[in-house]
């Protein structure tokens, strides 16, 4: 895609290859662009982040990809993985689906609800407080303490 989402993706490649070979089992990156990423393949697996801009240069895309990158053991533990979508004019099924106006974060359930829209970045922080707050992710961490 553009030089910085590759720049970002080289970044995790080869953590997650570490990951790979020390847990033998596939890691999917964190960061992933949205051009040709469906909704539906992340229903009831993953909890998708949606970064859209309208520029890979926006300065507000490089903050939250930053924030999002610096809480990647947060996110992973939470089933999140992050689309991004810097093109408009590709008109991606994200975009349509979606509608974003310039940049945008959006949250969407594992049951592939919209539960979040926010027009600037926000932190991992307060991704991770609001995902708590849901039914389907107390249900896991009770699933977890109970195991």
């Amino acid at each position: 895609m553009k030089p910085f989402l590759a720049l970002v993706l080289a970044t995790f490649l080869p953590a997650s290859l570490v990951a790979q070979d020390a847990a033998e089992t596939v890691t999917p990156a964190l960061i992933q662009p949205g051009s040709d990423s469906d909704l539906s393949e992340f229903l009831w697996k993953n909890r998708p982040v949606v970064v859209f801009a309208d520029s890979p240069d926006d300065p507000r895309f490089h903050e939250q990809i930053e924030r999002l990158s610096q809480g990647a053991e947060a996110l992973f533990d939470r089933d999140v993985v992050v689309l991004v979508d810097t093109d408009p004019a590709a008109d991606s099924v994200l975009r349509q689906k979606l509608r974003p106006r310039g940049f945008m974060l959006v949250l969407v359930g594992k049951d592939g609800g919209v539960k979040l829209r926010k027009p600037s970045p926000w932190t991992v922080r307060e991704l991770s407080r609001t995902i708590d707050k849901f039914p389907s992710r107390m249900r896991e961490v009770e699933e977890r303490r109970g195991s």
